[in-house]
């Protein structure tokens, strides 16, 4: 031990060398996840300058609604060796946000998990592209208090336990905006010329969320001008909508009886819910790394597309089958909300969510009327739901009186109990 140093400074000598070790350790080549904002500008400066390493740059296309025609541009301005750039709406929507909704998952009964979703399909483009062009390290621009840096790095660990991660906002000392400013200034990078957010914002094709700010009062109710999807339940049309949504095997795959693609579909579900003020939440929600924060959400497709899967699957589940589901969709949703989507225990819980949905298919009737969605009908050929079973008219095929023998098992252990405790 050094002289004149308790254990926990001890810790803190040692964390500090070996931060100094990693950084002296040549990365060579790096893939950064790049956006072209203020803060993945920078870091991909910061890299080459701190690593004296090759940047490559990914960006995703999973319908953020942000121009990336200046993109590639702007990465190569800014340093990077090489640039990806891809459209990868289909299998977000395909292989990330459909197989939650198969499983109804939710986080915290109000979170459809839009940004939790998107961070392990870029994550693993990245382990792919970092395979493809021999680089030894990824990076990402996710700071050292969210859900964000955990997600990627879970995912990049999962797939390539080998990998070097360089996560910038735990190592540099460039610790607010205007420092971010300064360094791309000085460096000439192009930033954003629009003036500052009071908030901070994530969109993909499911949802758009916004934090922190203004936001950062609990009792503080957010500007209507700060949402971008949904208009006012208030200025939503006067008159309802019904919309039919078609299902096979756990999956919508049409609206209104046009057969879409999975983004395609998703998107269309966003134009409705949208126009009448569909899928706003305003949570305090609990982050992975210890925190609450508070998180406002526009979710307009997916609180649609929700509410039409579980109608579909109310007359197709078996009722012991889907209570344990159900039972399980905490755990699901909380693998999915801290990172966990390569993990074991998720194929475990996905697989046998997706033997659920064999029987799931049919057509679902909904109206969408000023912030809200309403069942109407459901049908189904595969329909466990009988009528001649159901009805409370006169019936062939079940006989009231067996009901009594039934009440009478199931209240024998409890009529035993009181027994006791009379004869005590």
């Amino acid at each position: 031990m050094t002289p004149g140093l308790g254990p926990w400074e001890m810790i803190n000598v040692s964390s500090d060398r070996k931060g100094k070790e990693a950084v002296s350790r040549k990365i060579q080549r790096v893939v950064l996840a790049y956006s072209g904002g203020l803060d993945t500008s920078v870091i991909l400066k910061w890299l080459i300058e701190t690593y004296g390493c090759e940047v490559i740059t990914f960006s995703a296309d999973i319908g953020q609604e942000e121009e990336l025609d200046t993109i590639e541009a702007k990465a190569y301005k800014t340093g990077a060796r090489k640039v990806y750039i891809e459209d990868l709406k289909e299998t977000f929507v395909k292989d990330y946000v459909f197989p939650v909704f198969r499983a109804n998952a939710i986080y915290e009964g109000q979170y459809l998990l839009g940004t939790s979703l998107a961070r392990p399909l870029i994550a693993k483009r990245q382990i792919e592209i970092a395979h493809r062009e021999g680089a030894d390290a990824v990076s990402h621009g996710a700071t050292g208090k969210g859900n964000d840096q955990v997600r990627f790095e879970l995912t990049y660990l999962a797939l390539d336990p080998q990998i070097r991660i360089v996560a910038p906002w735990r190592e540099w000392d460039l610790n607010s905006r205007r420092a971010l400013m300064a360094f791309a200034a000085k460096h000439g990078i192009p930033v954003p010329a629009t003036p500052d957010k009071p908030y901070s914002t994530d969109r993909n094709l499911l949802h758009i969320s916004y934090e922190g700010g203004v936001l950062e009062d609990p009792w503080r109710a957010p500007d209507e001008s700060m949402f971008t999807l949904t208009v006012s339940p208030q200025a939503a049309p006067d008159a309802p909508e019904v919309v039919e949504i078609t299902f096979e095997a756990g999956d919508p795959v049409a609206v209104n009886g046009t057969p879409l693609s999975p983004a395609g579909l998703l998107k269309a579900l966003n134009g409705l819910g949208s126009r009448h003020g569909i899928g706003r939440a305003d949570i305090v929600e609990n982050r992975f790394v210890g925190m609450k924060s508070r998180g406002v959400y526009e979710t307009p497709g997916g609180t649609l597309l929700r509410a039409a899967h579980m109608a579909i699957e109310s007359i197709t589940l078996d009722r012991e089958v889907m209570h344990l589901r159900d039972s399980l969709i905490p755990k699901y949703a909380e693998l999915v909300y801290y990172g966990f989507w390569f993990s074991p225990e998720m194929r475990l819980l996905q697989d046998m969510i997706d033997r659920t949905q064999r029987n799931v298919s049919g057509l679902v009737r909904l109206e969408l009327y000023k912030g809200s969605c309403r069942v109407l009908g459901r049908k189904s050929d595969r329909s466990l739901y009988r009528e001649d079973f159901a009805t409370f008219e006169d019936d062939t095929v079940y006989s009231q009186k067996d009901a009594g023998g039934f009440i009478r098992l199931n209240a024998l252990r409890l009529r035993i109990e009181k027994m006791l405790d009379l004869k005590g």
